[in-house]
């Protein structure tokens, strides 16, 4: 859990050093996806500190939460360079 948590602050430091290079909207999406994936990780490190799951269940979340911020950025970069952005919405 502890190497998760570097590996987590070492990819935030080294984004830092990038942001000048991206665009507006790739920042804003990173930012929150960075965001909901700390927040995924707190919650799984507290309800594997609980005891309602397993050490290994809340490392599945923390993988498929920082995924889910890479596929943010992705998303914020495409946004950028001019391309209709992925995400699909239902109609009301």
């Amino acid at each position: 859990m502890k190497t998760v948590l570097k590996t987590s602050m070492l990819a935030a430091a080294l984004s830092f050093g990038l942001a000048a290079c991206d665009g507006p909207k790739e920042n804003a999406m990173e930012d929150a996806g960075e965001a909901k994936a700390e927040a995924t990780e707190a919650a799984a490190e507290a309800s594997a500190a609980a005891g309602q799951i397993t050490d290994a269940q809340a490392d599945k979340m923390i993988d498929k939460g920082e995924a889910k911020a890479d596929a943010m950025e992705k998303q914020g970069e495409a946004m950028d360079a001019g391309a209709t952005p992925t995400a699909t919405t239902t109609p009301m």
